[in-house]
């Protein structure tokens, strides 16, 4: 099978140099033959880095695997393969006044990598992540089994498969609740800060009185716009539509740029216009669950804007006391490198845990960045980008990540080991190899040596 279209999202890692199909995947491991390292499950490749990929082996496509299976009109409860897309759960639930309880920033996720990611959306203050509405999943291992797993059953292959960025096997399907809506339209307020103490001081009063919140930066903007920004808010309309819109866009990117497009001058006016844009009023006003919840996927392809060498994310979280310094910080040395962020986003994390062995939200403030790759200038600001977080007692996302190093992993998520533990030894991703493994084997020597 030609591996063309199994890259990343942000095109700075190489895309995988193969790939088999579902079916023979499973006929592998239900046969024990599957060798160590071997395998790893692909979505829709929306992960930034290279969690989606392993070139120790082959990626297994799981898209032909998009079969709704169940639904229950009056729980909300939706059964699916893997392999089926958010937007189609979208279209399938909608008329009965059902969406996802967490959705992320883009609807052209599968279900298998929501889950294995354990997706985060605008309202984690208030429904934590994608995983605290999993009821059920069904794994297959390398042992040739097939697992159910919930909270009763098989407990700690299901706290370590959410947020287990696809480690624990193949997952073939799952079970999700879905959350009851008036309507699928959105009540939307969009209200100005002039700069982050007062994005921090509105904050929490908007989550307490909205459904979704999440704060839009100006990270270009200097002297005493800096740290301005617009914070939106949202809650499901009373009076709505319960149809699901076409998904995708006649809008698209078809073919890559020799360069990036999304240089400093354009970031500039794209900063400009867009702040005008969605300021230009105060007032709340009802809008489609589209564009409030899926901007980007507007535009098909859009990362292509980044040129051939594509770009990095950075999203790290830190702890709530430490965000109003850290934050600024953050910030600030992307402004003293001189890198810009096409989209700069600014969340609260609330209490709401997670039943997931390994999540990245945590009660804090999440701050997302995207810089154009320029080579080492860009890897430099991003290592001084984890070590601000790490030193506030934060964490780096994962599965947004393509270049952290092991130290930076194992501050972020301590109890790595636990899933290293419950690994699948025939699943291994670029990500886990180049963080995890290394941790493993630098601990082994040290073992030996003493």
């Amino acid at each position: 099978m030609g591996s063309e279209r199994f890259g990343s999202f942000g095109l700075a890692t190489p895309p995988a140099r193969r790939a088999i199909a579902a079916d023979k995947a499973i006929a592998l491991l239900k046969s024990g033959a599957a060798k160590p390292g071997s395998l790893l499950a692909y979505g829709n490749g929306s992960s930034y880095g290279d969690s989606c990929q392993n070139d120790a082996g082959a990626v297994v496509d799981m898209r032909p695997l998009d079969r709704i299976r169940a639904f229950n009109a009056e729980t909300g409860v939706i059964e699916a393969d893997a392999g089926v897309l958010l937007s189609d759960i979208i279209a399938h639930a909608a008329p009965y006044g059902f969406f996802p309880a967490v959705v992320p920033g883009t609807q052209f996720v599968t279900l298998g990598g929501a889950v294995a990611n354990d997706v985060h959306g605008k309202n984690h203050h208030r429904r934590g992540t994608f995983g605290c509405h999993v009821e059920s999943l069904i794994l297959l291992r390398s042992d040739g089994r097939t697992y159910r797993c919930s909270t009763t059953d098989n407990a700690p292959l299901f706290r370590a498969t959410i947020g287990g960025m696809g480690l624990t096997g193949l997952i073939l399907s799952a079970s999700i609740r879905l959350m009851r809506v008036p309507s699928l339209d959105v009540v939307e307020k969009v209200t100005r800060f002039r700069d982050l103490a007062e994005f921090f001081d509105l904050a929490e009063a908007a989550d307490q009185a909205n459904e979704y919140a999440v704060a839009w930066i100006d990270q270009l903007a200097g002297g005493h716009g800096r740290g301005r920004g617009l914070l939106f808010t949202g809650n499901h309309a009373e009076r709505g539509s319960h149809a699901a819109s076409r998904a995708g866009s006649r809008l698209s990117v078809p073919v890559q740029p020799p360069f990036n497009a999304l240089n400093r001058p354009f970031l500039a006016v794209f900063n400009a216009a867009y702040r005008w844009k969605k300021s230009r009023s105060s007032a709340p006003r009802q809008a489609g669950y589209q564009g409030f919840f899926f901007p980007l996927d507007g535009v098909r392809d859009w990362n292509r804007l980044y040129g051939p060498r594509g770009f990095f994310q950075h999203q790290s979280v830190v702890p709530e006391a430490a965000a109003r310094r850290t934050v600024p910080a953050l910030l600030e040395a992307a402004r003293q490198a001189g890198q810009g962020s096409f989209l700069t986003v600014l969340k609260r994390f609330g209490s709401v845990s997670s039943p997931a062995l390994l999540s990245f939200p945590r009660p804090g403030y999440t701050l997302t960045l995207d810089f154009p790759n320029r080579g080492e200038k860009t890897l430099r600001l991003l290592d001084d980008l984890d070590r601000i977080t790490v030193e506030a007692g934060g964490a780096v996302n994962p599965y947004k990540d393509a270049r952290m190093a092991p130290e930076t992993f194992a501050a972020s998520f301590p109890e790595w080991q636990r899933l290293e533990a419950l690994r699948d030894p025939a699943f291994l991703s670029g990500f886990w190899a180049r963080t995890a493994s290394k941790l493993d084997a630098a601990r082994d020597t040290a073992e030996a040596a003493e």
